[in-house]
């Protein structure tokens, strides 16, 4: 597989912890890990157990070429024999005497010995016996052990490899995190980033392994509790964290201010006593392709992968999920994140993203591979509306400014934007009607427009990237019923395939993207004349202005090993 980067996600200045902690695994980090680590064990036994089951069946319904084979076997190995000469062989080997050392006495008579103490050998009293406990280890009991080399007294020069290694993951104040899920060399692990505007810099902080292959990132605050966590109120608490969703059913949740961490903070869905989401063989014995059984659906947590997440910011421990088994979930980080608390099946297909509402937090807009979008109140699902549309979902974003309307990008290329309350109830089963008709559609790529995001802070600038590993930046005016679309500039940030774009929390005009070439890069697009010139009047003001002099056009990134540095 071809290295690339699926997601990322941005951390908004001053949230960061200025020093990160290093992982600890102490008595009660541990005895939560032998929690994690139980049930991982209890998955792999049940697995185990149902691979076994399956082959025993497959065993049962062999052919009789087989079963004669079989036969076979057992006559040729049915005999039994006993080589004596062997068995001697290891008679003399037990009985062997031990060899006498090279420089041994012979034993004195009784003639030599008129005082009777040959017996005693005490000529050779003095002399080390052989196989006597030696080397560096035979006295260990005596040493004296120090927990560190500062309480040594022995040890005058201090090592100070601890401060350095502080010093090099100060976050400062004036640094964004970036985080990037990506996989090569069919490994996967989130990349954090340190991207500092003002120096134009941009590297690698620490990252995080992960297990399966990633698919969306959601920043979130609320420290999750985890089932055997203390019970102290959270909903005063700000962390800060990321979550996954990958191709296994499980959300796992991550603090992004500890290093060389080596489990998650929380993980969500896992099945606390079964495992009923681990796939099953399936097969007849003759082929050889593997299959697997389909996986029950469940309420209480999903069973296939999970493509897109979403933090409620106004209800901060409330978390949705959207997943290739056509459900979505709304789980309570503050219960332990065992069990979902609701879950919504108004899907035919694949859920591929879900968005909290900014303005009416209980409201969630869902898009599918079923060609539809939904827009409803999570506390009254039944009374849900929703647009057809000409082809799979590929991402979908509100609109800031505009609460209940949203933007939706497609496989066709093509971004539509609608207004939740022109739209009306879909049918919940046989087909669909005529596709949706849209406030307005961008013919925004050839291919995929598998990337999109709206500016929080500019009005009517929006970002979208597709499978023409093409960037573009689009300025949207709406007047009434009259809505004036144009593309302000287009770049190839040399990424590949663009997968994944988002607007900086803190800069206006500063975007990052990510592909098919497991490459970062930050974009100034305040660098460009023509997005001055467009968003100019809806700019904050800033002192010096917006124009600056940057390096590359705007474009900072970090080199790839595979790549030659200018310099050579």
């Amino acid at each position: 597989m071809s290295p690339l980067i699926s997601s990322i996600a941005w951390v908004r200045r001053g949230v960061a912890a200025e020093n990160p902690e290093k992982y600890n695994l102490d008595e009660k980090e541990l005895e939560r890990v032998q929690k994690l680590a139980r049930i991982e064990l209890e998955d792999a036994h049940v697995e185990l157990q149902r691979a076994n089951e399956a082959a025993q069946d497959m065993d049962n319904r062999s052919d009789d070429e087989e079963e004669g084979d079989s036969a076979i076997d057992e006559d040729d190995n049915d005999g039994s024999w006993e080589d004596a000469s062997d068995d001697d062989r290891m008679d003399e080997d037990a009985v062997e005497p031990e060899p006498k050392p090279k420089n041994s006495k012979p034993k004195k008579s009784v003639k030599d010995d008129p005082d009777g103490l040959a017996e005693y050998n005490l000529d050779d009293y003095d002399e080390e016996k052989t196989g006597a406990a030696s080397g560096v280890f035979s006295n260990i009991k005596g040493l004296t052990y120090y927990r560190t080399n500062d309480e040594d007294p022995y040890i005058t020069l201090k090592e100070d490899d601890d401060e350095a290694e502080r010093t090099e993951l100060q976050v400062q104040s004036t640094d964004n995190m970036i985080v990037t899920a990506k996989t090569e060399d069919e490994v996967s692990h989130l990349d954090v980033y340190i991207y500092n505007d003002s120096d134009e810099n941009l590297y690698v902080h620490h990252d995080i392994l992960l297990p399966s292959f990633p698919l969306c990132l959601e920043w979130l605050d609320f420290p999750p509790t985890a089932p055997t966590a203390s019970t102290e109120p959270a909903a005063q608490q700000a962390g800060n964290f990321i979550a996954v969703g990958t191709f296994e059913p499980e959300i796992e949740i991550w603090s992004l201010d500890v290093t060389e961490a080596i489990y998650p903070s929380l993980i969500l869905g896992r099945p606390d006593k079964s495992a009923s989401h681990v796939p099953v063989p399936l097969g007849t014995g003759k082929k050889k392709r593997k299959q697997t059984k389909a996986r029950d659906p469940s309420s209480e947590h999903h069973v296939d992968a999970v493509l897109g997440l979403s933090w409620n910011r106004a209800h901060r421990n409330i978390f949705a999920s959207a997943s290739a088994d056509a459900t979505v979930k709304i789980w309570d980080l503050a219960g332990g994140g065992g069990k979902a608390l609701r879950s919504f099946d108004l899907h035919r297909d694949k859920v591929q993203s879900v968005q909290w509402n900014v303005a009416q937090p209980e409201v969630l807009l869902t898009g599918s591979y079923d060609h539809t979008v939904r827009v409803f109140d999570s506390r009254d699902p039944g009374k849900a509306v929703g647009a057809v549309i000409g082809a799979d979902v590929e991402a979908l974003r509100w609109d800031p400014w505009e609460p209940m309307a949203f933007y939706v990008s497609l496989e066709d290329g093509n971004v539509h934007y609608f207004d939740a309350r022109t739209l009306s109830a879909l049918p919940a089963s046989g087909s669909l009607p005529a596709p949706t008709k849209s406030r307005f559609t961008l013919s925004a790529h050839t291919g995929a427009a598998s990337a999109l995001d709206v500016n929080p802070h500019v009005r009517g600038c929006i970002a979208t990237g597709g499978a023409d590993k093409l960037v573009k930046i689009w300025n949207v005016e709406v007047d009434g019923d009259a809505v004036n679309a144009s593309m302000v500039t287009s770049r190839n940030l040399e990424i590949g395939k663009v997968f994944t774009v988002g607007f900086s929390p803190d800069d206006p005009l500063t975007l990052a993207a990510a592909g098919s070439k497991a490459k970062l890069q930050v974009w100034d697009i305040g660098a460009n004349a023509g997005a001055r010139k467009s968003f100019g009047s809806r700019l904050p003001v800033r002192q010096g202005g917006w124009e600056r002099n940057r390096e590359g056009g705007g474009i900072v990134g970090v080199q790839s090993e595979n790549e030659e540095s200018d310099e050579e």
